[in-house]
């Protein structure tokens, strides 16, 4: 019983990332802590049930934006600061 409780009281993120012709949703889905998250996709009604029984709340602006500039660091292999903003795609040829 005690570990039921825990689970419920942990916070549950969703931020929807996507929609495929009105038929399915494309989420992000964490528990606890929102820089950790799975990729998932469900129909337009299951996701309203999911969101229903997880009682999730909705990432703020600067939780995505972290978690977007955590990808591109991964992605890219570089970190933009504030006096670099400009991200260089590392993935291309060298052009030297």
């Amino acid at each position: 019983m005690t570990q039921t409780l825990q689970q419920d009281q942990l916070t549950k993120y969703i931020r929807v990332t996507g929609d495929r012709n009105g038929k399915f949703v494309e989420f992000d889905f964490a528990i606890h802590d929102p820089t950790l998250f799975v990729e998932l996709i469900l129909p337009q009604q299951a996701f309203q049930h999911f969101c229903e029984i997880n009682h999730v709340i909705e990432m703020t602006e600067a939780q995505q934006a972290w978690n977007d500039a955590q990808e591109d660091k991964w992605r890219y292999g570089i970190e933009p600061t504030i006096l670099n903003q400009r991200r260089e795609n590392l993935d291309q040829e060298d052009q030297s």
